[in-house]
């Protein structure tokens, strides 16, 4: 358990320095995610950062409510 809280700790703090790292380490190379966050971070750096932690908090906490879901 506290391997994957490692790991979120990690790509959050990959999605600061360089935000689509971050998203790409989640989500992969053709993601519909890792394409927008390069995007908005070679138009503006801030607006990558925003995205990139917004994906990987908001989107992260809705799939694993899904899984729970799936599974019970």
């Amino acid at each position: 358990m506290a391997s994957g809280q490692c790991c979120r700790f990690l790509e959050i703090l990959l999605a600061i320095i360089l935000p689509p790292l971050g998203v790409f380490l989640h989500f992969g190379c053709c993601s519909m995610e890792f394409c927008i966050c390069l995007l908005l971070t070679v138009l503006g750096y801030i607006p990558g950062i925003i995205y990139a932690i917004y994906v990987l908090v908001a989107l992260d906490s809705g799939r694993r409510d899904r899984d729970y879901y799936d599974l019970a």
